[in-house]
C-alpha cells in the first residue's frame, strides 16, 4: 500500500498544473508501470487535460492507479475546481452521469444470478404491469446492451441534438422531479424505434426500465438497493444516490454550462435533482470510488460484486457505430492501441467523466472535467486515456485543426491535435 506522499510542480506543465504520485517506492518510479502494463505517458495525459482547460473548461484532472504487488497513483489536476479560483481537487465529489449505468447493469446481474430475472425473456415480464405495451418484446439483455429499440426520452427534454442547452437546462431539468415511469411514458409514445436486437442505439430509457425492474423484484427504492449491495459492500464513502435533492454533500467539484448566450459566464449547474436521467445517471462519486467500483466488477467472484460469469457476459461487448468502441451490457469496451479496457462515460449538466479499466483490473483510469455541452472538452478527456493506459508512442508530425470560436475562446487558430484521435462516443450528453 502506499507509505510516501508527494505534492510537487509537474516540471512540464503550464503553471497550475500539479501531479500528486503516492507509491511504495520513490515519486521517480511512480510513473514506471506494473508487470505487463506499459508505463503511462504522464506529459501526455497533461497535455489533453490542457487542452480541455483550453477548450472551455475551468479545470479537469485524470487518476491514474495500477494494482496489483506495488499499488500506484498518479493525480494530474489542472485549472479550477469552482470559478472561484480554488484548484482542480481529484479527491472531491461530482456527478457522474452514464457511470451510473455500470451500477444498474451489476444490480441487475446480481438478479439474475439469483434466478430472479432472465435476460432472454421480455423485460416486460418484470416491470410493473403497463410500464411497457403488450407486444414489445425486448429482451433485458437487447436493453441493456442498447438494442432494444426504444426512444429516448431525454431527446423531448433537450432543445437540440448533441448537446444541452442552458435554457432548457433551468426549464426542464435542474429543479423538475420526474417520477421514472413518466420518463418511460415519454419514451413509449414515440412506439419502438426498429426490430429489436437489429442495431444499436444507445438510449437512457434503457436504463430507466432497468432501475424500474430492480426496484419491482426487490420491492426496495432503487436508492435502498444501490446502497445495500454495492455502496456498503465495498465502502464507497463518496458514492450516493440522492434524487431528487439537488445538493451535492461534502467537498465537490462546481460543475459548469456553457452559457446558450456566449457573452454571458458559465452557468453553475452543480445543484439538480437527478430525475431525468435517474437509474441511467444520476449517481455522485470520486475518482477513488469509481476506481474500486471497477476493479471489483472486473474481478468477478473474487470482487464480490458479480459472478465470473456474469462479467463474462458483461464484458462479451457488440461493435456499435463508432470505431473502436463496443458495447456490452452496461460497459463500454474501448479498444486502444495496447489492448481493450472497460468502462463507461459520463456527461451530465456541468461534469463530464471516462470511467475505464483493463480487463485484468491491474490499472484504472478516471478522469474529469467540470463543463459539458462541449465538444472539445469531451475529445480532450478521450484522448487521455491512450496516454494513461498504453504510454508514450513513437513521435509523428503533428496535425493540426481550428477549433470554432464558441469552444475555444479567443481565436479559431490552428493548435495542434493527436495523430490518432479516440472518437467521441455517443453519449454526448449523458
Amino acid at each position: 500500500m502506499a507509505t510516501t506522499s508527494l505534492l510537487r510542480p509537474f516540471a512540464v506543465a503550464a503553471a497550475g498544473a500539479v501531479l500528486v504520485a503516492t507509491g511504495a517506492t520513490h515519486a521517480a518510479a511512480a510513473d514506471s508501470g506494473t508487470a505487463g502494463a506499459p508505463a503511462s505517458d504522464v506529459p501526455g495525459v497533461l497535455a489533453a487535460l490542457q487542452a480541455t482547460t483550453v477548450a472551455g473548461a475551468p479545470g479537469a484532472f485524470a487518476v491514474i492507479r495500477d494494482h496489483g504487488g506495488t499499488e500506484n497513483t498518479r493525480s494530474v489536476s489542472v485549472g479550477r475546481a469552482n470559478l472561484d479560483g480554488t484548484p482542480m481537487n481529484s479527491s472531491w465529489r461530482f456527478r457522474v452521469g452514464s457511470n451510473s449505468k455500470m451500477f444498474t447493469a451489476v444490480l441487475v446481474m446480481q438478479l439474475v444470478q439469483e434466478g430472479r430475472i432472465d435476460l432472454d425473456k421480455p423485460l416486460r415480464d418484470y416491470l410493473p404491469e403497463g410500464t411497457l405495451p403488450e407486444g414489445w418484446s425486448m429482451t433485458g439483455r437487447q436493453v441493456m446492451e442498447h438494442r432494444a429499440g426504444i426512444y429516448d426520452h431525454t431527446n423531448d427534454l433537450l432543445e437540440q441534438a448533441g448537446e444541452e442547452t442552458t435554457s432548457a437546462f433551468e426549464a426542464r431539468i435542474r429543479t423538475k422531479a420526474y417520477d421514472p415511469r413518466d420518463l418511460v411514458a415519454m419514451s413509449v409514445k414515440h412506439g419502438v424505434q426498429y426490430t429489436p436486437g437489429s442495431r444499436y442505439s444507445y438510449s437512457n430509457t434503457d436504463f430507466v426500465l432497468l432501475g424500474l425492474a430492480v426496484e419491482h423484484l426487490t420491492g426496495q427504492p432503487f436508492a435502498e438497493v444501490l446502497n445495500e449491495r454495492i455502496i456498503q459492500p465495498l465502502g464507497l464513502r463518496k458514492t450516493s444516490f440522492v434524487v431528487p435533492d439537488q445538493e451535492i454533500r461534502g467537498a465537490h467539484v462546481t460543475g459548469y454550462l456553457t452559457n446558450d448566450d456566449r457573452s454571458k459566464p458559465l452557468l453553475d449547474s452543480t445543484e439538480q435533482t437527478g430525475s431525468w436521467v435517474w437509474s441511467a445517471g444520476a449517481v455522485i462519486s470520486d475518482a477513488e470510488d469509481l476506481d474500486r467500483f471497477l476493479t471489483a466488477l472486473l474481478a468477478g467472484n473474487a470482487g464480490g460484486l458479480v459472478s465470473d460469469d456474469s462479467v463474462r457476459q458483461m464484458t462479451a461487448a457488440l461493435p456499435t457505430p463508432t470505431a473502436k468502441v463496443s458495447y456490452g451490457l452496461g460497459l463500454r469496451r474501448i479498444s486502444l492501441t495496447c489492448g481493450d479496457v472497460y468502462g463507461h462515460g459520463g456527461i451530465v449538466q456541468g461534469f463530464q467523466t471516462q470511467s475505464f479499466v483493463t480487463q485484468d483490473g491491474r490499472r484504472s483510469v478516471v478522469v474529469f472535467a467540470n463543463a459539458s455541452n462541449n465538444g472539445a472538452v469531451t475529445q480532450g478527456l478521450m484522448n487521455t486515456l491512450e496516454p494513461a493506459f498504453c504510454g508514450k508512442k513513437p513521435v509523428v508530425a503533428p496535425r493540426t485543426f481550428s477549433a470554432p470560436s464558441a469552444d475555444l475562446p479567443g481565436s479559431g487558430a490552428p493548435r495542434t491535435a493527436p495523430a490518432a484521435q479516440l472518437p467521441v462516443v455517443e453519449d454526448t450528453r449523458i
